[in-house]
């Protein structure tokens, strides 16, 4: 066999761990809707995925994941009456990424899926879709991580700020080196940037359309409305008070926490105290142990790192996890997952549906095995 054909057939084996749970197979369109995916990610994506324009569809995209699609049709069927009980699907088949010039990095590969569907028990699921994973990847001596997005997000909900800072802060919080800026300039400890207090004293001493006025000929591309609402904007922001010294220490202490999974609920408990709000999601995040030992799984043995999935999990808004090669820091991660409830409130215009589910590459899964299955 070619070793595309040796890599495949390791998927297809890897795939019976799936259906041997009840995931049935699904296909995927190989060509997406580009407007879905940019409400998504914004126009972030463009930078990661290949375009066409078709003279009938519009914008499209060669499939940069199944997640998405595979939603898209699990939402379709729900919306018919048919999608309220859980379902679980399964999927393989290529995906398709622009890497950085020079990476060496594949653009077409495999991925191999798994997802949960409806399921009301979310503690209960996240423990069952990681310990199916765990199995499928038995033997390749990969390090388990774990992660939680939506302590992250609890804890930005908890700070006593205003709904633009919060949102602010939600935004970013895929993106770290943004994220600690923001953090930094919402506390006190960075200036605004550059120019920003020389614009806002001009307002302030001349008005705003004497200085809109005073620039010229417009020729940007925002209108003069625009340009009040910004500056408006910019204006209620410098009013703000800063965050608390408390609750940006205990939200530091979030984003720095790694521990076992026990001991990070310990520290996480200790945290409730300076930010009154949090409970819930640490509630939720003892559930999950309670439900990984059922299934199981050591939870003392498996490690917590509250800002793993940061940079690659961008609509996973709760538990997240992967499986990572032991001495191979060149290698991406060869497992990744977790909980996406809000993507599936997106997808179905306001209609959530409880979801969890990850993906396998399995050509990295050939290549720790040596070549060729054993």
């Amino acid at each position: 066999m070619t070793p595309k054909a040796d890599i495949r057939a390791e998927a297809e084996a890897l795939r019976d761990v799936f259906t041997r749970a009840g995931a049935t197979p699904v296909e995927a369109p190989l060509m997406l809707s580009a407007d879905l995916l940019l409400d998504l990610y914004g126009e972030d994506i463009r930078a990661r995925a290949y375009t066409t324009d078709d003279p009938d569809r519009g914008e499209m995209m060669l499939r940069p994941d199944f997640t998405v699609p595979v939603v898209q049709a699990h939402m379709a069927r729900a919306a018919r009456g048919r999608g309220a009980e859980p379902a679980c699907y399964t999927y393989l088949g290529e995906v398709f990424r622009k890497q950085p010039a020079g990476s060496g990095r594949p653009s077409e590969y495999l991925q191999l899926g798994f997802e949960r569907f409806g399921d009301g028990d979310p503690a209960r699921a996240d423990a069952a879709v990681f310990a199916l994973f765990h199995e499928a990847l038995a033997g390749l001596n990969l390090r388990a991580v774990t992660g939680d997005m939506g302590i992250l997000l609890a804890a930005i909900e908890c700070l006593s700020t205003t709904p633009v800072r919060k949102a602010a802060l939600r935004r970013h919080v895929w993106r770290p080196r943004r994220f600690r800026a923001l953090l930094e300039r919402y506390t006190g400890r960075r200036p605004p940037p550059a120019g920003r207090a020389e614009l806002l004293a001009k307002v302030a001493e001349a008005g705003l359309d004497a200085v809109i006025d005073a620039a010229g000929v417009e020729t940007g591309l925002r209108s003069r409305s625009e340009i009040a609402a910004r500056v408006a904007h910019l204006r209620a922001d410098a009013r703000t008070p800063p965050i608390a010294a408390t609750e940006a220490e205990a939200l530091s202490a979030i984003l720095n926490l790694e521990a076992s999974l026990p001991d990070a609920c310990g520290r996480l408990r200790d945290l409730e105290g300076d930010l009154p709000g949090l409970a819930p999601a640490v509630d939720r995040f003892a559930a999950r142990i309670t439900a990984l030992e059922a299934a199981g799984l050591d939870p003392a043995a498996l490690p917590f790192e509250a800002s793993f999935g940061r940079t690659t999990m961008e609509y996973y808004d709760g538990f997240v996890f992967g499986f990572l090669a032991e001495g191979r820091p060149d290698m991406p991660p060869v497992a990744t997952g977790g909980r996406y409830d809000a993507l599936t409130a997106i997808v179905g215009q306001g209609a959530a549906i409880p979801a969890v589910g990850g993906v396998i590459r399995p050509e990295l899964v050939h290549e720790l095995r040596g070549g060729a299955r054993s």
